[in-house]
């Protein structure tokens, strides 16, 4: 069972309540033992930065003593150095890709379940929250938030061990300063200086950078909607073309990369203050230990291997109290790709919870008797609680044939109801208990892919046997795609209308359904092509169930039943329709 998200818990810390299973879940060890991997190569690269801090200093020691042997030793050192760190370089690199990916792969599964569950991600766009977008969320933020925080946290790790290490270094290396015109002695000057300076630079850098976060969580929303726009444009380009509706779709786009311009000039702005400043921070900060420290040098107190060490410690030390400011722009990203990822699982959440709930004004889902669909005082409103039918009572039995007719927002609100995508409004739906209800919409499903994929789905290919496939296809009217089974190609935009719904109903043949419901699923066809249509189906399906929506008179003959379904005359509305408007997008 799912576990639900504290609903007043800031989004950052319901991110966090989202992951953290990920890090006690069944491969727990694993993945310690990956962190545990990756912690040690940490180490290393921190104990190489000692290293190569220790090797400044004896290199400049002999360039100062003019020691040609000493030098020859620490060229060979830095070589072992070099080598070293090229290697853990590496090792650490795959260690955190790896661990990168297997974050992101879980995380995106998990929210997967939840969005492609109890039709979730047909209801989203009805329920109120920030959801938009959720395939970019799962595609995109997913992968910022998983990568951004394991990269974070490892130079977050990283810096605060060289803080530890190098305070040390630094303390011993800078002596002590006496306050001009006082007998005030500051021993370790130099560590001071560092936390002053990054301090001072942190605290600039952050007033400075405010405005990154907001402009940056914006500037996702709206390149996330210019995705979907092109998207949408790409998936319907045959209606537009149609139409000639281009002009309206480069003017939508025009205005939708509009959007994205003014999110990146939002943006700009941000980063001005903070990339200007950040540039003037770190020019600074390799010159200024150096002649904080000369008079000591000039003095005779200090060589220049020492005062070369403690200028690469200062900026060490330095570094390490900016990684604030210095990620400041990662930290802004990772946080708004977190929010928007928190955002859509915490809505997918309480739609969850909501349907659990018994709540009044929602049309109850569940199983009867074996071989009926009853409707027990149906009530069918629009998601602003209109109602649009009420007191549908009614059984179906099954190997009936029920032509349905009526309004056709109540005839297709009663097919959505019945496959549990249409919860507004009351009373009972009885499914039958012995299998599911097929639906076959006016545009049939046909993913990208093998033809003989499309005609077995939701089957894996070669469930079927080719004879079958030729058999569904020649009773469909479409023999001529049988040399193109095993051709790959995106059927829902090759295809003209009529031969994707000749598919569907090759799919019904293949998969031999007790239970059919069709919603104009053969509109495409003349009077002479829905008669062959309903034939074969009678035929090819003898024991099965037909509900059919349709406005074609002609298709009566077909059927032992119809069902008229009528608007209400009067605009009348639930009682408590409030309790609907949580369950819609406002």
């Amino acid at each position: 069972m799912s576990q639900s998200n504290p609903p007043l818990l800031p989004l950052r810390w319901q991110f966090v309540h989202l992951v953290k299973p990920y890090w006690n879940s069944e491969r727990k060890w694993l993945v310690r033992g990956t962190v545990g991997l990756l912690l040690l190569l940490t180490l290393a690269q921190v104990g190489l930065a000692i290293w190569t801090s220790y090797w400044h200093r004896e290199l400049f020691d002999a360039l100062e003593a003019r020691s040609l042997d000493t030098l020859l030793l620490q060229i060979a050192t830095f070589a072992l150095i070099f080598t070293l760190t090229m290697l853990v370089t590496a090792l650490h690199l795959h260690v955190k890709r790896r661990l990168q990916l297997d974050w992101r792969q879980w995380l995106t599964l998990k929210l997967l379940d939840q969005w492609l569950t109890h039709a979730h991600h047909y209801k989203l766009q009805f329920t109120s929250g920030e959801h938009d977008n959720p395939d970019g969320r799962i595609a995109e933020d997913i992968r910022i938030a998983t990568e951004n925080a394991i990269t974070l946290a490892h130079s977050l790790a990283f810096s605060l061990l060289i803080l530890g290490t190098f305070v040390d270094i630094l303390f011993k290396l800078s002596g002590s300063l006496t306050l001009p015109g006082t007998d005030i002695v500051i021993p370790g000057f130099l560590v001071l200086l560092a936390f002053l300076y990054a301090s001072g630079g942190s605290l600039l850098g952050l007033l400075l950078g405010r405005p990154l976060t907001q402009s940056t969580n914006r500037l996702q929303t709206v390149e996330a909607n210019l995705r979907f726009g092109l998207a949408r444009a790409r998936e319907n380009s045959e209606s537009i073309a149609l139409m000639h509706g281009e002009g309206i779709e480069r003017a939508y786009a025009g205005r939708l990369f509009a959007d994205v311009g003014q999110g990146w000039n939002r943006q700009t702005v941000g980063y001005l203050g903070i990339v200007s400043f950040s540039a003037g921070y770190g020019a600074l900060l390799p010159v200024f230990p150096i002649l904080v420290a000369a008079p000591q040098y000039i003095a005779g107190t200090m060589s220049l291997g020492v005062l070369m060490q403690a200028a690469q410690a200062f900026e060490r030390l330095t570094s390490a109290l900016s990684w604030p400011i210095d990620n400041l722009s990662e930290l802004a990203k990772c946080k708004a790709s977190a929010d928007r990822v928190a955002s859509l699982y915490n809505d997918m959440l309480q739609l969850e919870e909501r349907e659990r709930l018994p709540v009044e004004h929602r049309i109850e889902l569940g199983h009867g008797r074996a071989n009926e669909l009853v409707f027990r005082d149906l009530c069918l409103a629009n998601p602003d609680g209109e109602i649009l039918v009420e007191r549908l009572d009614a059984t179906i039995r099954r190997g009936e044939r029920v032509l349905i007719a009526g309004d056709p927002a109540v005839t297709i609100g009663l097919f959505k109801a019945v496959a549990g995508l249409w919860p507004w409004g009351n009373g009972k739906i009885l499914l039958p208990d012995d299998a599911g209800v097929v639906f076959l919409s006016q545009h049939p499903f046909l993913p990208d892919g093998s033809l003989e994929a499309v005609l077995s789905y939701p089957r894996e290919p070669g469930y079927f046997s080719r004879a079958e496939l030729h058999h569904a296809l020649e009773c469909a009217g479409v023999t001529w795609l049988a040399p193109r089974l095993a051709e790959i190609d995106s059927w829902s935009r090759v295809l003209p209308l009529r031969a994707q719904q000749c598919l569907g109903i090759a799919r019904l043949i293949l998969h031999q359904p007790p239970w059919v419901f069709l919603e104009e699923a053969t509109d495409a066809f003349d009077p002479k092509g829905e008669d062959y249509m309903l034939e074969m189906l009678c035929r090819e399906l003898p024991d099965s169930t037909l509900l059919t929506i349709s406005f074609h008179p002609g298709l009566e003959p077909h059927h032992t039943r119809k069902l008229i379904l009528n608007r209400q005359a009067e605009p009348r509305f639930l009682s408590c329709a409030s309790e609907l408007c949580a369950l819609r997008k406002e």
